[in-house]
């Protein structure tokens, strides 16, 4: 298998804030430097777990410009730059290539459910606005709507620069159909870090995920695993992991694993309303969840 453009193990940064809710740019090139230092192959940048409904697009600019100046070249930075309206995703798009990234990320639009037609019309808008590479984003479970496989290969085929989709897509017949239809080069990122590795298992490419923020180096050893023929550890390993994932998605994307880095030591920061801190339960259990895999200690182990 050939080197993927992006890496396999992409992750996708928290938004770091201060006490106040403004964005911490320092801290979030801390992150950078941390998830680099983790084994991360790219970061996405303003994503879902970025927070991106809550955080403005200037706001969003001088984030994708603190994370571009950090990593300075060493992994791919790829920007979040899709929304529902047409017009102002490929306006912005722009403005985003223009700071320097290395791809784009843009979501199936969501609230107005657009049909397949639609779809395909509002990506080819972004993709013929830009020169840089453009991943999709499907994940019907916020959006509502499925991107269709047929309307995936449809873009991949006619838009040169549309060279992958985020399938966060359970249906792995789906996943598989795309595979095994799409041109050559165009690769399919699970989207959910339980899809991981059943989603290389069927050809797939790797992952952007979310658990990377905190167990980057474990789960990299897992999808290295897999890609090296080793399956009877990758899967060992993707059951050690499923509790945390699954903690991880107790409630809604990202207050727990905000809550995770600050249980590891490295806090970033609460959650801009309409979401909310983790209950102490939810707190509770993700600690436990933590401490059972070693990735905190308690103060007797210690």
């Amino acid at each position: 298998m050939s080197n993927p453009r992006f890496g396999r193990m992409i992750t996708a940064m928290v938004t770091p804030f201060t006490d106040d809710g403004s964005l911490d740019l320092s801290r979030a090139a801390e992150l950078a430097e941390k998830l680099l230092l983790e084994n991360s192959d790219a970061l996405v940048v303003c994503g879902t777990t970025g927070e991106s409904p809550t955080i403005f697009y200037d706001q969003k600019l001088d984030l994708f410009r603190a994370i571009i100046e950090s990593v300075a070249g060493r992994v791919p930075v790829i920007a979040n730059a899709g929304d529902n309206c047409t017009d102002d995703s490929v306006k912005f798009a722009r403005e985003v290539e223009a700071l320097g990234v290395d791809a784009i990320m843009a979501v199936v639009p969501y609230y107005n459910k657009p049909p397949q037609e639609g779809l395909y019309r509002h990506f080819r808008a972004i993709a013929e606005a830009v020169s840089v590479p453009v991943i999709l984003y499907n994940i019907p479970a916020r959006c509502v709507i499925n991107m269709e496989p047929e309307t995936i290969l449809r873009l991949a085929h006619d838009c040169e620069n549309i060279v992958a989709v985020k399938q966060a897509n359970s249906d792995l017949t789906q996943a598989a159909a795309i595979i095994a239809e799409a041109p050559k080069g165009f690769e399919v990122l699970a989207g959910d870090d339980e899809l991981a590795l059943p989603m290389m298992a069927t050809g797939g490419t790797g992952v952007i995920s979310v658990i990377s923020n905190i167990a980057g180096q474990r789960f990299k050893e897992m999808i290295l695993a897999q890609v090296a023929g080793d399956h009877t550890r990758a899967l060992r390993i993707h059951i050690e992991l499923l509790p945390l994932m699954k903690t991880l998605f107790m409630t809604a994307n990202p207050i727990m694993i905000k809550k995770a880095l600050a249980l590891c030591g490295f806090p970033v920061g609460q959650v801009r309303l309409p979401l909310i801190e983790a209950t102490e339960s939810q707190t509770a259990e993700l600690a436990f969840v933590l401490q059972k895999l070693g990735i905190i200690h308690t103060e007797k182990e210690s």
